[in-house]
């Protein structure tokens, strides 16, 4: 599971490097693509196939789930971190995130997320006040 929040920087030419506490579930390849919120989605090689097995299984007359899959499948890049840990990350997704040096990862239980680090911040605070209130829908019976 993917946890913790880590702020490394992307060099000149794209590269980012994977937190430490990552980089053993990551090297055997990853998938980059667009997330939602415009972040980036980093999985594991193998939870994108399991992903990639879902949408097969959705009806394919759901414009809903075509509209899906094709924005996650065009925006995916394969990779496998270097002996350093790091990845590129394509500038077609730099854009679409809006990185720049700055970038904050989070680590999101399946999945780990690359936001840039202002955009980050608006979101939380944004999302902070409705935080605490919305843990009995989401998780019933937490509290």
């Amino acid at each position: 599971m993917f946890l913790g929040t880590h702020s490394p920087r992307l060099d000149d030419k794209g590269r980012l490097i994977l937190p430490a506490r990552f980089r053993d579930e990551l090297a055997a390849g990853l998938v980059v693509t667009k997330g939602q919120e415009r972040c980036l989605y980093v999985f594991p090689e193998r939870a994108f196939e399991e992903l990639h097995e879902q949408l097969r299984q959705a009806p394919v007359t759901s414009k809903q789930a075509r509209d899906y899959a094709r924005v996650l499948l065009a925006g995916a890049f394969d990779q496998v971190p270097d002996r350093q840990g790091r990845i590129t990350v394509p500038q077609q997704l730099r854009t679409y995130a809006a990185l720049d040096r700055d970038v904050v990862v989070i680590g999101a239980g399946t999945r780990l997320e690359v936001w840039d680090a202002g955009a980050w911040d608006s979101y939380l605070e944004e999302q902070e006040p409705s935080f605490a209130s919305t843990a009995e829908e989401v998780v019933p019976g937490l509290f």
